[in-house]
């Protein structure tokens, strides 16, 4: 890819083509290979209306490190991750 260059500085695209790929690391061992585990429940309750049973089915994604095998939610990946993401974009300012 030729570089474009104005004044003598780097076009936006290619600083950005320059930056980092940060993961989603274990913090207990910062291995970045994940693999998901599922948990299927059944949530029974009654209600006045009737005699029958209701049920919810869940279905909850864990994600286990492939080395030390603790688990994480999906939320405190996103949460971790934005995070990153907040700490990149003011390393930028």
């Amino acid at each position: 890819m030729p570089r474009r260059t104005f004044c003598g500085r780097r076009s936006e695209e290619e600083r950005l083509l320059k930056l980092s790929t940060y993961y989603f690391c274990c913090d207990e061992c910062k291995n970045k290979d994940f693999r998901p585990v599922y948990n299927f429940s059944l949530h029974f309750h009654s209600v006045n209306f009737s005699d029958d049973l209701i049920y919810d089915k869940t279905v909850d994604a864990l994600y286990q490190c492939t080395k030390c095998l603790k688990t994480f939610s999906r939320r405190e990946i996103e949460d971790k991750l934005a995070e990153l993401k907040k700490l990149k974009k003011q390393s930028l300012e």
